[in-house]
């Protein structure tokens, strides 16, 4: 049985990033003086330490209630934006802009504390599985780097993350996907099947992404990985994940190309991935018969 083993510290900033990280700073000092803020840090591919020129600002501010607009916008006009789009809530309340005097894209995303402690305890208290990207609050957590911390409860929420992968999170997580990838009747594959009858390309595309998530999802959890979210999931995998399919690459996009054109051989690529999840899951000790 896989072992969960302690996770390296996040990468710091490089020197290339200090454009971008003086500006974090910046706006982290900036969000400071409102009393609603517990927390600011950065995530992304500054935390990361992948920054480039072309990178955005990806800054999540922690508050104990919303900033009022009016604030907010007071604050980018500050900063003279060539663009702003602000109070976005087509997923989280969040404000973006492209900062006039760098022309960095700045994307602050708004994180209520107790909402997100929620979402952590749900995951590595309770172990509570979702059907794709289970895992993805405690990565963003995780690693993200601290520039604000009034009071050190961003601190503590961290120290939190800083865990071994439980192992009845992973085996909650691979109960949950697996069986919706083809063996139960609503499984993703049959209904990939029945859309390709229709010729119903929107339909196909749709739940082939639903697929890869709960596939991801299941892959990061049997190597006892967090989910590290919606970008280069491949080149991550490849990185961080030791057992994976060998074909994994080849399989993926395979499947990404027959999805756009409805052929019939998109559902045997499919079955070609699973397959080989099967393989790895049953050397994990997995009796798949119990999903």
């Amino acid at each position: 049985m896989l072992v969960a083993e302690v996770f390296p510290p996040f990468s710091s900033p490089q020197r290339g990033e200090d454009r971008h990280l003086t500006l974090a700073r910046e706006l982290a000092a900036a969000f400071s003086a409102f009393p609603q803020v517990e927390a600011v840090t950065v995530g992304g591919s500054l935390a990361s330490g992948e920054a480039d020129a072309g990178s955005d600002i990806d800054l999540y501010v922690y508050t104990t209630s919303i900033i009022p607009l009016l604030a907010r916008e007071a604050l980018v006009a500050q900063r003279g934006a060539s663009r702003a789009d602000m109070n976005l809530q087509f997923w989280d309340l969040g404000d973006e802009w492209v900062d006039g005097p760098t022309g960095i894209e700045v994307d602050v995303i708004y994180w209520d504390t107790a909402w997100i402690a929620e979402q952590i305890d749900r995951v590595l208290v309770h172990h509570q599985a979702s059907v794709g990207y289970t895992t993805c609050f405690w990565n963003t957590v995780r690693n993200s780097l601290p520039l604000y911390d009034r009071d050190g409860w961003f601190a503590r929420l961290q120290a939190q993350c800083q865990c071994l992968y439980p192992e009845p999170l992973r085996r909650a997580i691979i109960a949950k996907n697996y069986p919706v990838l083809r063996d139960v009747i609503p499984a993703y594959l049959r209904q990939i099947e029945k859309a390709v009858e229709r010729r119903d390309l929107v339909s196909v595309n749709h739940r082939v992404a639903a697929l890869l998530a709960s596939y991801f999802d299941v892959l990061f959890a049997l190597n006892a990985v967090p989910h590290p979210g919606e970008k280069r999931l491949l080149e991550i995998a490849a990185e961080r994940c030791a057992r994976r399919p060998s074909m994994m690459l080849e399989q993926v996009e395979a499947i990404l190309r027959l999805a756009g054109t409805g052929d019939a051989a998109l559902l045997q690529a499919v079955n070609r991935l699973v397959d080989d999840l099967d393989v790895l899951l049953l050397q994990e000790g997995f009796d798949l018969s119990f999903f």
